[in-house]
């Protein structure tokens, strides 16, 4: 089991979940972050500080949000920032891109945040 960032976080990015992560398996994207499943130890610390309960297990996702697993997962690889497993965040691995799904996912307005 790993820990996933689904929608809620895209556009808000608060970082709190970076901050206490132990293994630094949260990267920072353009409008999200994202957590390298292969990194992850599923302490659930995120979880406890994320302030918009974007982030589960992955096998708790709510049904809509199970695309995520794969958002994740993919945000790693060769079809976006090739990074695969770094062994943990840094100023190195921070970028604007994202995954497709969430460049085309509708941007909040500051006011819904």
């Amino acid at each position: 089991m790993a820990y996933v960032v689904a929608s809620a976080c895209i556009d808000v990015k608060d970082g709190a979940c970076l901050k206490v992560c132990p293994v630094d398996c949260i990267y920072m994207g353009g409008r999200t972050v994202y957590i390298q499943p292969d990194e992850c130890i599923d302490c659930a610390l995120c979880v406890s500080v994320c302030p918009v309960d974007a982030i589960y297990a992955d096998d708790e996702l709510p049904e809509h949000e199970k695309p995520f697993t794969a958002i994740n997962r993919e945000f790693f690889a060769a079809a976006v920032t090739g990074w695969g497993s770094p062994g943990a965040a840094s100023p190195t691995y921070t970028t604007d891109q994202d995954h497709p799904a969430v460049v085309v996912f509708p941007k909040r307005s500051a006011n819904a945040l």
